[in-house]
């Protein structure tokens, strides 16, 4: 009963504030239809926001696909079709008046490589207008190399990737190609613990990780030896299911079974803790890691899912180190072993 209430309310001031626009817009519809000619669009703007709130008539000239918009002007009694970049959006003739019409633009409607135009189709002729559809925002899932350094080439994976800006910090990286999914583009200078963000018209997106701050990313970084106690080997390149990048470490452990990793040492001073992605094989409540810094100083055991887990253990828990270059990884489900994916290993920028 309460989300009933909160509809009614919603459409009661929607058709409340439709009824107000086209009264104040209103014009004398008395005219002689056979005399119309095509329709005039003034401006469009935005509609109801989502508390139901009175519309802003400030005029905008875009717009996201599924997003309602009110169109302004006049000769539109005799609507027949709407279509933004080629594409048509139904409308309801219960939301139209000769001068105001409200629609929803189209969920499908392209907006890469498009017309950026709006066409209004009347009994009595059409009209075309400059007026954009604009993607999502952009949004990063992955890039790599996390660690790579100015002039180097590097990837950046996500959608909607139109037309982009990539910023490393404040410094402008240079596109060497793109698509709506994958961007290569070159690393600026002073890049290091800095982040990666992509801009477009529909808003900016920022990488999690800092640049430098990877352990390993599609590959060990610094590697300076890894082995599994058994003797198992370490897969670096797992390919199947990944969570950065495009390749995630499997480790196959035996009960209790351990994994050693020595990195090159490097100063640690700007990061606040240590990160990194699990995900577990074996669909089980008991399913945990046991990570150990320090020389087997510090022990710290962490459940893991069968979704990607992460795991940040801020360095106040392992004893505040200045520098780094070893971690130990030890299966401790104690139900006789567990294949285990790491990914996205590194640190946290203060």
């Amino acid at each position: 009963m309460k989300n009933l209430n909160i509809n009614r309310l919603f459409w009661t001031l929607f058709l409340s504030v439709f009824a107000i626009i086209s009264l104040s817009s209103c014009r004398d519809d008395s005219s002689d239809d056979s005399k119309a000619g095509p329709p005039v669009i003034e401006k469009i703007t935005g509609s109801l926001d989502g508390e139901g709130k009175p519309v802003d008539l400030t005029p905008i000239t875009q717009a996201q696909a599924n997003n309602t918009v009110i169109i302004h002007g006049s000769g539109f009694k005799t609507l027949q079709h709407v279509y933004f970049n080629g594409t048509e959006s139904a409308f309801n003739p219960n939301f139209v008046t000769d001068n105001v019409i409200v629609v929803n633009i189209n969920e499908s409607t392209p907006y890469a490589n498009a017309s950026n135009k709006l066409k209004l189709v009347t009994a009595f002729g059409e009209v075309v207008y400059d007026f954009t559809v604009a993607p999502p925002s952009p949004e990063i899932s992955s890039y790599n190399s996390i660690n790579a350094q100015a002039g180097e080439t590097f990837k950046i994976y996500g959608k909607y990737f139109l037309n982009p800006e990539v910023k490393v910090g404040t410094a402008t990286a240079t596109i060497v190609s793109s698509t709506l999914t994958e961007i290569v583009a070159t690393m600026p200078a002073n890049a290091n613990d800095k982040y990666v963000s992509v801009t477009t018209i529909s808003g900016t997106s920022t990488a999690a990780q800092a640049v430098g701050s990877a352990l390993y990313d599609d590959e060990i970084q610094g590697d300076a030896g890894h082995w599994t106690w058994s003797g198992t080997p370490i897969v670096t390149d797992f390919a199947d299911d990944t969570f950065q990048g495009k390749k995630a470490m499997k480790i196959a452990f035996g009960g209790w079974d351990g994994a050693d990793f020595k990195f090159n040492s490097r100063n640690v001073s700007q990061y606040k803790a240590f990160r990194i992605r699990v995900k577990s094989t074996v669909d089980n409540s008991s399913a945990s890691l046991k990570m150990v810094f320090g020389g087997w100083a510090f022990q710290i055991v962490k459940p893991v899912t069968t979704g990607w887990t992460y795991i940040e253990i801020p360095f106040s828990e392992i004893g505040n180190p200045t520098t780094f270059d070893q971690i130990t990884f030890q299966e401790s489900g104690n139900f006789g072993g567990n294949t285990l994916l790491i990914d996205d290993m590194g640190f946290v920028l203060k």
